[in-house]
């Protein structure tokens, strides 16, 4: 069998997200690029994605307010009115932008500003509840206790149903674990990126905190779909400012990419699949349930990235892949103090 052409409507099978969160299909769908940060949107074609990631069995549908300033929850209302009791909403508050400086962003974590977001996600979402709320980033001005605290006051008030957290380190989920149960944590972790197996996934995994992977694709690079994003991409894709998307980095990273199409071939595979397939995988490598999101506008690489959860990769296999993330050249942004990294 082929598995990059094997796009048949056998559903993913589902796991649930922490001890006391919900059940959801094992690959989720981010949906930010639908209208934010990765240049022109078809949006017919991505309606259509919606739809056929449901029929493929996927239930959790990620955004964010800070994703087009509230463009991206807008365009998933219709969506969620659809299929409310079909989903498994997931959205996220802390990063604010001001509207006259759309590329600056700064994280507040503040009661007042969680209070109010979670109303205005709401309303664009045109939803009583949110079932997942994630905490977007840290604000280290503001102790996470407090940020937890006021987010169960959220669940008490029936506006939210589980809470997440988005680029903690582990003793950070671990203090906010003892406020109130998260049902998972969002960190990018893909072949590139394994900074978060240090003292995030061991925690959560203690825990039976699930992991959400964002990125798990490298934002595309790890599909071969582009080399050079500064020569690639369209303008107004925030990839051409990410250092390891340019320049020397973006050549020596795609050279790492020879081990992905050794075994891509050996299963019949794409490169996203066999990608997609470790992270998977990492579910079983660290005894935690592993849910990735990855992005996209098109009902066939939906098609093609929920086969991907049928690839079992070999030890040979991920004697292959394993050492890709230490030979990455560049930082995952250009400003690194949005992420846990700096706090490990």
């Amino acid at each position: 069998m082929n598995i990059a052409t094997d796009m048949n409507t056998e559903k993913v099978r589902k796991v649930r997200l922490g001890a006391e969160g919900p059940e959801v299909g094992v690959q989720g769908l981010g949906c930010m690029g639908m209208s934010f940060a990765y240049g022109p949107t078809d949006t017919d074609q991505a309606r259509a994605t919606l739809d056929r990631a449901l029929e493929l069995g996927v239930t959790l549908y990620d955004t964010a307010d800070v994703y087009g300033m509230g463009e991206n929850e807008k365009f998933l209302a219709p969506f969620v009115k659809a299929h409310r009791d079909e989903i498994v909403l997931a959205t996220k508050f802390a990063l604010a932008i001001d509207p006259a400086e759309p590329t600056k962003r700064r994280i507040d974590n503040s009661p007042e500003y969680i209070r109010s977001s979670i109303d205005a996600s709401l309303r664009r979402l045109d939803t009583d509840v949110i079932d997942l709320y994630y905490m977007h980033r840290r604000d280290v001005a503001v102790p996470i206790e407090e940020t937890v605290g006021v987010l169960s006051e959220l669940v008490a008030a029936g506006k939210v149903k589980h809470i997440g957290l988005s680029e903690v380190t582990g003793a950070e989920l671990r203090a906010a674990h003892a406020v109130h149960p998260i049902a998972a944590v969002q960190s990018e972790w893909s072949l590139f990126s394994r900074d978060i197996e240090r003292s995030v996934v061991p925690t959560a995994a203690g825990l039976g905190v699930a992991l959400v992977p964002y990125s798990p694709l490298g934002r595309g690079f790890l599909t071969g779909s582009f080399t050079h994003a500064d020569k690639e991409l369209d303008e107004d894709d925030f990839r051409r400012r990410q250092p390891r998307f340019t320049g020397t980095n973006a050549t020596a990273n795609a050279a790492l990419l020879a081990p992905v199409r050794s075994v891509a071939d050996a299963h019949g595979a794409s490169l996203g699949q066999i990608a997609l397939a470790w992270v998977q995988q990492q579910a079983a490598v660290h005894g935690l349930p592993v849910v990735p999101i990855p992005g996209t506008r098109r009902p066939a690489r939906v098609e093609e990235n929920t086969a991907a959860t049928r690839i079992t990769l070999t030890d040979d296999d991920l004697a292959l892949l394993n050492p890709i993330a230490a030979d990455v050249a560049g930082n995952r942004y250009a400003d690194m103090s949005f992420t846990s990294a700096g706090r490990e």
